[in-house]
């Protein structure tokens, strides 16, 4: 979003009110649309009503702040958003004290802020203010944590190999890690997003087991020699699922589980296809603020290798 320098002493801050269902279904899509370097989005409950606040950095264009939250939530919340300077303060930080720690089984993602609240049976993932690239608050985040907690729990992943494709904070690779006890991979195409899951992970007690590099699809030889991977979560967007069904199935260990999520429910059942081409099954769908999460398991053979047995008995 086009800006100007900002004065050293204010900062700007959007708001909107709205009933609590959209007002959490914009904070996810705003969130997935501005560069959180740059803008922190949060939400928090009023009097009757929920306000959407938009920290910005630098100075926004109104304009265009308007047509992203029209393109989200349309015309009438566009126009009823409102611009306030206030005096410059941590933003990054104001906006993550306005969130309330996120339960999502025995996890729970929380700030600095809140981290006398985690229970002591839980999981604590704490996101530092300053390594603000996801704070878990996402449906398809929480979606993630809530299957990794179900496969943990149910004894279902033993193996040795843990994939985060598109780590972003890295919260789901610090879960994997320490609920689990395995080595990670983790990785991201933005090399701020990378900074910040390296961050993370030292500041959870969990860089031992994590490895964080910047890479973009998964062709680098990296994932290969890490590979089979026993359980993979790929948070990322509808194209580039799409586009890494076959060659990330071809990481997986037979019997595998694979998280997928990114998906609206309008996207769910193509993503589903793609993969199951590839020798996956659907285990179990999600649906959480509006966003699908995917748990799928890869047959303990993939079909290539079915169709050259089967050849082999048929042939001549």
């Amino acid at each position: 979003m086009p800006a100007i320098s900002s004065p050293a002493d204010a900062s700007t801050v959007a708001r909107l009110s709205l009933a609590e269902a959209p007002a959490r279904r914009l904070m996810d899509q705003l969130a997935e649309i501005f560069d959180s370097s740059e803008v922190v989005v949060s939400c928090e409950e009023g009097d009757g009503d929920w306000t959407v606040s938009i920290h910005f950095g630098a100075p926004p264009n109104e304009t265009a702040a308007r047509a992203v939250v029209a393109l989200a939530a349309g015309a009438e919340a566009a126009n009823a958003l409102s611009f306030e300077r206030v005096m410059a303060r941590d933003w990054i930080k104001a906006g993550l004290d306005a969130l309330t720690p996120v339960h999502a089984g025995r996890f729970v993602v929380h700030g600095a802020h809140d981290r006398a609240r985690v229970p002591l049976n839980r999981i604590g993932i704490e996101i530092e203010a300053a390594l603000a690239f996801g704070t878990g608050h996402h449906g398809t985040t929480r979606g993630c944590l809530l299957a990794l907690d179900r496969i943990a729990k149910l004894g279902k992943q033993r193996g040795r190999n843990i994939l985060d494709l598109g780590t972003g904070s890295g919260v789901l690779a610090i879960a994997a890690a320490r609920a689990l006890h395995r080595p990670v991979l983790a990785s991201d195409n933005d090399r701020r997003a990378v900074r910040a899951a390296r961050g993370n992970a030292r500041h959870n007690r969990a860089a031992a087991m994590i490895e964080v590099i910047q890479r973009s699809g998964l062709g680098a030889h990296r994932f290969r020699t890490r590979a089979p991977f026993d359980l993979a979560f790929a948070n990322i967007l509808l194209a580039p699922l799409m586009r890494f069904a076959h060659p990330l199935a071809r990481l997986l260990a037979p019997n595998a589980h694979l998280v997928l999520s990114g998906l609206l429910p309008a996207h769910a059942n193509a993503v589903l296809s793609a993969y199951r081409m590839q020798g996956l099954a659907l285990e179990r769908r999600m649906l959480l603020d509006g966003w699908v999460t995917l748990v799928l398991r890869r047959r303990s053979q993939p079909p290539h290798a079915r169709a050259d047995i089967a050849g082999r008995e048929h042939g001549p």
